[in-house]
């Protein structure tokens, strides 16, 4: 059964269903998009995050890594968990770039997906979860503390481990994709905007948005001011992922690269702004069209994010463009360096010559605030 067949299924069982649901089904559901493996990189795929452009985002989240790992005390274990890390790129580049805390460096690859979890083993060794906490020595007074310097270990998770560890946990375009509810201001208040079938076709049907929801869409709307009509995000899914970041991280950092947007900017953008979707590199139909067949994305609200956060016991550190992120990391340095060594070496042509100039071109991408630059990272601490 195609995924566009369980949607239609569920509301002739159900009725109007939430956007939420829809979302589940059509990206996470049995044929949904990313049950086969669909999603990031190049020939072939749909879209192009930043690990996809090359590998020196990698190279920089390591240098982050180094500067989170030595703010908590250099721990031994340092786990870092790679929320919705896809085919395992970013992983891949991370682990290649050998950061200071490589063997400290237990690295938790989170993906949803089986399809994209398989996908992982062509980039990485992936051991079992046992393993890259193990293994444990017992001390005299019968503690077992894990053994230290046995780094980098990298192993895959359906979902956020459920021990409770010092370290990072990185979300890279994950939450644009987290389902969430759709809301339309109306002269009373606040409408939901469900999903229903009208001759067979979907369609978008008003119903009276329960008082949750009311609640938090008026949190997402940040007091903006907004006509009749006006459409909103509100990403219930957000609240229960981030209660599950920080049940399970102790002390550490949350760290948020996405597609983040203020209430203002989200007025501005109006829903075909901030709801997109995306296929084959190209912007892709309306988002009720061929559920399964097409990524779909909406815009963080910033405000609701932080609300949420800090609701889950978070405390946002910094909010800047990723542009900026990795100018604090050193990108225009290495950039020089790449630059530097395609100049002494065009004349040959080879590899080493290639590589420098592929570093300016992936850093000009990375660095374009019309683009990836543009990106929000915002840092909170635990």
């Amino acid at each position: 059964m195609t995924a566009s067949e369980r949607v239609a299924e569920r509301i002739r069982r159900e009725g109007p269903i939430p956007f939420d649901a829809f979302v589940d089904l059509a990206l996470y559901g049995d044929g949904g998009f990313f049950s086969r493996a669909r999603g990031a990189g190049r020939a072939g795929r749909d879209f192009v995050t930043s690990p996809e452009v090359g590998p020196l985002f990698g190279v920089l989240v390591g240098r982050a890594l180094d500067g989170w790992w030595r703010e908590l005390e250099s721990p031994d274990p340092f786990l870092v968990v790679d929320a919705g890390a896809g085919r395992g790129r970013l992983a891949r580049d991370v682990l290649t770039a050998q950061p200071e805390c490589a063997r400290a460096l237990r690295y938790v690859l989170v993906e949803r997906s089986s399809a994209l979890r398989e996908a992982q083993r062509e980039l990485l060794r992936v051991e079992p979860f046992e393993d890259a906490l193990g293994p444990v020595v017992r001390t005299d007074d019968d503690t077992l503390l894990p053994v230290a310097g046995i780094g980098p270990i990298a192993t895959a998770l359906e979902a956020l481990p459920a021990v409770a560890f010092d370290g990072v946990v990185l979300a890279n375009e994950l939450l644009d994709n987290l389902p969430c509810r759709i809301v339309e201001r109306v002269s009373d208040g606040w409408a939901e905007v469900r999903v229903t079938l009208v001759d067979d076709q979907l369609t978008d049907a008003l119903v009276p948005a329960l008082s949750e929801l009311a609640a938090e869409a008026e949190i997402v709307a940040a007091h903006t001011e907004m006509t009749p009509g006006t459409r909103l995000p509100v990403p219930t899914r957000m609240p229960e992922w981030l209660q599950s970041c920080a049940a399970t991280l102790r002390h550490g950092f949350l760290v948020v690269v996405d597609y983040v947007a203020t209430a203002d900017q989200l007025v501005e953008r109006g829903h075909d702004g901030w709801l997109r979707t995306y296929r084959a590199h190209r912007r892709g139909d309306a988002p009720l069209v061929e559920p399964g067949e097409q990524d779909i994305t909406v815009d963080v609200p910033s405000e609701y994010l932080v609300h949420a956060a800090t609701r889950a016991g978070f405390r946002l550190v910094s909010d800047v463009s990723q542009a900026e992120w990795l100018a604090s990391l050193g990108v225009e340095s290495l950039v020089e360096e790449a630059r530097a060594g395609w100049e002494a070496r065009a004349h040959v042509g080879d590899l080493e010559a290639v590589r420098h100039r592929s570093r300016v071109t992936e850093a000009s991408a990375l660095l374009d605030r019309d683009g990836l630059g543009g990106h929000r990272v915002l840092v909170f601490s635990r």
